[in-house]
């Protein structure tokens, strides 16, 4: 499901959480970014084949329209979903049903860029967001893809828990015991806590994961071989893993509920 003003998705866990998606005056303001860093790139290559090489206008047009789409599709691969311009503007592009943004995806959405820029200035593409319910374009539509804004978003969760293994997730009861018995809320503290980390200060970083540490130790209690490796911060990101990890999609917020 999707409103005007930001897209709802649902996990197949039956998860919903929504992303803020990008009007069309930012991402107008982004291509144009994008377009100078494309001009630039264009202006380089001229210079480094004008002695072995005389372009015309017509080549020279093309070859800025084939370097734009070079970049961009390069940036927003290596970026996850970000381009120069989109990084300035807060933008990203994600996988309309938060899946994990494809590489055949940035390709298509950016083939289709000499679609969106007919007959000039990105007129069609910019007719297509402005009227699209979605706020897309035709290489969005196309790609199955989304640009939304990223200043309210936290970073994906295969980011904020890791893909380091998980000693607590091996013994399966118990894993499904702190599902049980975790409230939401807890759940949520947690999580929240891990996004936000880097903005303690130490003292109260060790202050506040101890206190996490020792609450999920009580509800539901593992053998001393298996937690005696683990730092606090370790044991509550284990633990957040178990509650979420089966909802991971990359470049989307996390869901709002845990996986129960």
């Amino acid at each position: 499901m999707m409103r005007r003003d930001s897209l709802l998705i649902r996990t197949p866990e039956g998860i919903e959480f929504s992303l803020p998606l990008a009007g069309p005056v930012a991402r107008m303001l982004a291509l144009m970014v994008d377009l100078a860093v494309g001009s630039l790139l264009a202006e380089l290559l001229e210079k480094l084949v004008a002695p072995v090489l005389t372009l015309t206008d017509a080549t020279k047009a093309a070859l800025a329209i084939l370097l734009l789409v070079i970049y961009t599709a390069a940036a927003e691969w290596m970026w996850r979903g970000q381009t120069v311009g989109k990084r300035l503007f807060g933008l990203r592009v994600v996988d309309a049903r938060g899946l994990r943004l494809e590489p055949s995806q940035v390709i298509v959405r950016n083939l289709i860029r000499f679609i969106d820029g007919l007959p000039a200035l990105y007129l069609v593409g910019g007719i297509a967001c402005f009227l699209h319910r979605h706020r897309r374009r035709l290489g969005d539509v196309a790609a199955g893809t989304v640009v939304v804004r990223t200043s309210n978003i936290a970073p994906p969760l295969d980011q904020v828990l890791g893909s380091k293994y998980n000693s607590l997730a091996e013994s399966r009861h118990l894993a499904a015991r702190l599902r049980q018995k975790i409230p939401p809320e807890a759940a949520k503290l947690a999580l929240e806590t891990l996004i936000r980390r880097d903005r303690l200060d130490p003292e109260a970083r060790l202050a506040v994961f101890a206190a996490l540490a020792s609450f999920y130790r009580e509800l539901v209690p593992y053998p001393p071989e298996v937690v005696e490796q683990l730092s606090d911060e370790q044991y509550v990101r284990n633990v957040a893993a178990i509650l979420y990890v089966r909802s991971i999609r990359n470049g989307v917020n996390p869901p709002s509920e845990p996986v129960r």
